[in-house]
């Protein structure tokens, strides 16, 4: 008599890449992260339009802002540019952080990352990298912004480090902020659909704080949104730091809220990464 075979159910397989794929080291991550910042700055070398928006926006809005609502606002452009210039600093930042998710959304859809996965990569490798790529988009937005406002008036009472600092921190703040839109990027369904999500949660943030008015000047209902509203505490810290050189306690509050968003958003956007490879 012969026995009986069993038969082997997929349940019972081991996963073959699962099984191959070594164990990844800090050290390697931290490579495979920086290879993956070199592709994304190499993309954006190929196409100078990711420059756009922190290249002219800068431009535009620090002098149509100025110009527009200076005299409505303080009374005179050159009263208005301490207000105003740290408040595009930080607005063109935040908002520059958006095409983070967006890039993310367009490489998962054009099957990228089916490359990737197939890897013995980190899984944050390729969602850290680009967002470090993007550290010198921010720089560039926060660096025509102070160049425009120096070039119309602006004068900087916080002196060089505070001008340094002031960018440092809007650079941290646009970073830990990525990581939110890159959440969006992975959950969301298309390219387009990021971007709408996007707008939706960056225009209230960025409109509704201190960047543009003081927030004496609104009413009661809306001053208490402000107050709270994470974008008002960097406002307030860049304002700090370029305008006085102070490094006050809206620094702490807004370094503050830059781990929380990343200690939220970081965990979260690899783990949708993973579900969705």
């Amino acid at each position: 008599m012969t026995a009986l075979a069993t038969p082997v159910t997929t349940l019972d397989r081991p996963d073959p890449v699962a099984a191959t794929r070594p164990h990844i080291t800090l050290a390697e991550t931290v490579e495979q992260t920086l290879s993956m910042a070199w592709r994304a700055l190499m993309k954006m070398r190929r196409n100078a339009e990711q420059f756009f928006d922190v290249t002219l926006q800068p431009i535009l809005f620090t002098a149509m802002f100025a110009y527009i609502f200076g005299g409505a606002i303080t009374g005179s452009v050159g009263s208005y540019l301490p207000l105003i210039i740290p408040g595009i600093l930080a607005q063109t930042a935040l908002t520059a952080c958006m095409a983070t998710g967006v890039q993310l959304r367009e490489d998962m859809d054009k099957g990228v990352f089916d490359r990737f996965k197939s890897l013995p990569m980190a899984r944050i490798a390729p969602l850290a990298g680009p967002m470090i790529a993007d550290l010198l988009r921010y720089t560039i937005a926060a660096v025509i912004t102070f160049g425009v406002g120096l070039a119309i008036g602006y004068r900087p009472e916080g002196g060089v480090l505070g001008v340094l600092g002031a960018i440092l921190l809007v650079v941290v703040s646009g970073w830990s902020l990525a990581w939110a839109f890159t959440f969006v990027g992975t959950i969301a369904r298309s390219a387009q659909a990021v971007q709408g999500i996007s707008m939706m949660i960056m225009f209230p943030l960025t409109f509704l704080s201190n960047a543009f008015v003081p927030v004496e000047t609104l009413p009661s209902a809306l001053r208490a949104f402000v107050n709270v509203n994470p974008v008002s505490h960097v406002v307030s810290a860049t304002r700090d730091l370029a305008n006085n050189g102070a490094v006050t306690a809206e620094v702490g509050w807004a370094l503050l809220g830059c781990a929380i968003v990343i200690a939220i958003f970081a965990p979260l956007s690899v783990w949708s990464y993973q579900r969705k490879i």
